[in-house]
């Protein structure tokens, strides 16, 4: 018996080691969910989180490139970035675990889900993993890790004074709001011969309330695997660009992950006309991560199990259908940042 348990243990910590490993940043966290995902593509929530993550990538450099700087205060800028940060790290910290648990019951053909706790995992996902060894009903888990990702945030960043005193009540996320930051997007070439991206996604009103956050999320996993060549693409896509958190990832013929002289001038002028840049115009400055933030070295993660009422089942059997947009909205809501901000700028 004991040798059980001291194998479970030893398994229990290299899981924590090998986590912490690649939690090192949002780059690190989000190639390892698409280095698991190739391997386990059974797992369809680790190929919505590296995207997702992608994402919050661009969020962080957003703070320091083209256009946030010159509307915020640099005590605004950080405590946004470490909010970003904390969410996307508290993420990665508890559903990775669970990735690489599962990863060793798939190895061994061992049903291993009595070491979820030990690894500060909700006692919400136990059944669901149980269930999905036997079934492998990929629709469900990812709904089940939507809900339980959400929920393991809400408490522990969402609900803290300081973030709701100083990130969400304040202009920093309103005035992301006004600059169309805010959107999360799927890139994908939907012909072969086609020279630029197209754009799938969804727009976030601010960071809302967590069942909205819920329903964001089923609803990009709907559009993620709701048809076959696109999911194809934004597979190619995602494995042919590695991630740096630039904008230029996705769309280098507008973002630029190097910096131009017009930055600091003092009245913004717009530059996207139709689908391109104007003539002679700097591309828009959006940096890669490293360049702009260092690495975070967070407190370990507090608070308790949230699972509390069964309600939340119900979020495993209900699909949800929100607004979506593509390239061109996506364009559109471009245009109107830079006639917002040209204003804005212009009454300084």
């Amino acid at each position: 018996m004991s040798s059980f348990i001291t194998h479970d243990m030893s398994l229990v910590a290299e899981i924590r080691r090998r986590t912490a490993a690649a939690n090192r940043n949002n780059v690190s966290r989000t190639a390892a969910y698409l280095a698991f995902y190739r391997e386990h593509p059974e797992v369809h929530w680790a190929l919505l989180a590296h995207l997702v993550s992608r994402n919050s990538g661009w969020s962080m450099t957003d703070l320091c490139g083209e256009w946030l700087p010159r509307l915020i205060d640099e005590q605004d800028i950080r405590a946004f970035f470490w909010f970003l940060e904390r969410n996307n790290w508290l993420i990665f910290h508890d559903a990775y675990a669970q990735l690489l648990l599962y990863a060793e019951m798939k190895r061994t053909g061992t049903d291993l889900t009595h070491l979820l706790p030990h690894l500060g995992v909700s006692r919400f996902m136990q059944p669901v993993w149980r269930e999905f060894l036997e079934k492998q009903d990929s629709v469900r888990l990812t709904r089940a890790l939507i809900v339980n990702e959400q929920q393991y945030i809400e408490q522990r960043v969402v609900r803290k004074p300081f973030i709701r005193e100083q990130v969400l009540a304040n202009l920093t996320d309103q005035v992301q709001s006004v600059l169309s930051l805010n959107q999360v997007l799927f890139p994908y070439k939907a012909h072969p011969a086609d020279r630029r991206l197209s754009i799938v996604g969804i727009a976030t009103n601010r960071f809302p309330a967590v069942r909205q956050r819920i329903s964001t999320g089923k609803t990009l996993y709907r559009l993620l695997y709701a048809d076959d060549q696109r999911h194809e693409a934004i597979v190619r896509w995602a494995e042919r660009i590695p991630h740096t958190g630039s904008r230029a990832d996705y769309w280098p013929h507008l973002f630029s992950p190097k910096p131009h002289d017009e930055i600091a001038a003092p009245v913004y002028v717009p530059r996207i006309d139709g689908t391109a840049l104007r003539p002679g115009c700097p591309k828009l400055y959006s940096p890669v991560l490293s360049a702009v933030w260092p690495d975070v070295e967070h407190a370990p993660a507090d608070g308790v199990d949230w699972y509390r009422d069964e309600k939340w089942l119900e979020a495993l059997e209900d699909e949800d259908d929100l607004p979506t947009m593509e390239s061109e909205a996506y364009l559109r809501s471009l245009q109107l940042a830079e006639k917002g901000l040209e204003r804005i700028t212009a009454m300084k």
